[in-house]
């Protein structure tokens, strides 16, 4: 049996049809750890690669192994699939609510501790090499363009709130759009082909997201995506996408790791933009101390 097929799967059920017909060819490792991806697609896809490694008793090289036997250029790759798979079902608000009662009323209550590891797993899958790349294309882009419009609606509009907020003090054409009283279309109407709009949205997708970037798209404007899945309606037509993690035992999907994406992105950007960044920071730190927007301590 050969070591990989070509191409790699797309789907979880071509994964464990391939890692069965090759176990008994594996090494004891790769049994190993081939054994812990069938039994547990659900840690695969939420968990960080050292702690499912742990939990398979094996190594996270041994991990990265598997992974490119079946033809993956990296384990974030093959762990994509089951995020995929596991997050195809829709999501309830309100199973989710339920799940935290019942949580509550066992003897011993973990529910910090599972919200801490949620956390914890989240960031670990954003900083990655791929994500390092993405980050730098997606400054890159934002340096470039004239002006930079930020969208997110319902449970992303503190994502994009923040970006926004944050962006302007350093780069002064950044947008937030709010979408208020009908007026979605009058505010993008104004933005094209030089410009970017950096969009944010998490399953349940919300329709003003989506067109949004409709309204974008059709007049020239780049999009820089951040989502949970590739197979989110905002995907299409971007040119730079993120997916990010947002599992928590929460009845509502975690930001943390948009928050933190953003972060880096404009971090970026300062970093790597022209000197007039640095300038417009102090400037507007400035104007609050003299407007007396900070309490200082002594």
């Amino acid at each position: 049996m050969p070591d990989a097929y070509p191409p790699y799967p797309t789907g979880l059920d071509e994964i464990h049809q391939r890692l069965a017909e090759s176990y008994p060819a594996l090494s004891p490792q790769l049994k190993r750890a081939a054994s812990h991806v069938l039994e547990h697609p659900i840690d695969i896809a939420f968990q960080s690669i050292r702690k499912t490694a742990a939990a398979a008793g094996v190594t996270p090289s041994t991990l990265v192994r598997l992974a490119k036997r079946l033809n993956f250029e990296s384990y974030e790759q093959f762990r994509e699939v089951f995020q995929s798979a596991v997050q195809a079902a829709p999501v309830e608000l309100s199973g989710r609510a339920n799940k935290l009662k019942h949580q509550a009323g066992q003897p011993e209550d973990t529910l910090f501790v599972e919200v801490g590891d949620a956390a914890f797993d989240n960031i670990g899958r954003l900083f990655t090499a791929d994500n390092q790349t993405r980050v730098k294309d997606a400054a890159r882009r934002i340096l470039a363009a004239r002006k930079v419009a930020v969208v997110g609606f319902r449970d992303t509009f503190a994502c994009a709130y923040h970006f926004a907020y944050v962006g302007r003090i350093a780069m002064p054409d950044v947008t937030l759009i709010r979408g208020l009283e009908g007026g979605l279309l009058t505010e993008l109407d104004h933005f094209n082909e030089q410009d970017i709009v950096v969009a944010f949205g998490f399953e349940p997708y919300c329709a003003e997201t989506v067109k949004a970037l409709e309204v974008t798209r059709a007049n020239g404007v780049q999009a820089i995506v951040i989502t949970d899945t590739l197979r989110s309606p905002l995907v299409p037509g971007a040119c730079v996408t993120f997916t990010v993690a947002n599992a928590t035992p929460h009845f509502f999907p975690s930001i943390l790791s948009a928050i933190t994406l953003s972060e880096a992105i404009l971090a970026e950007c300062v970093a790597f933009g022209p000197d007039q960044l640095v300038d417009n920071v102090a400037s507007f730190e400035n104007r609050m101390r003299r407007m007396g927007a900070y309490v200082d301590v002594d």
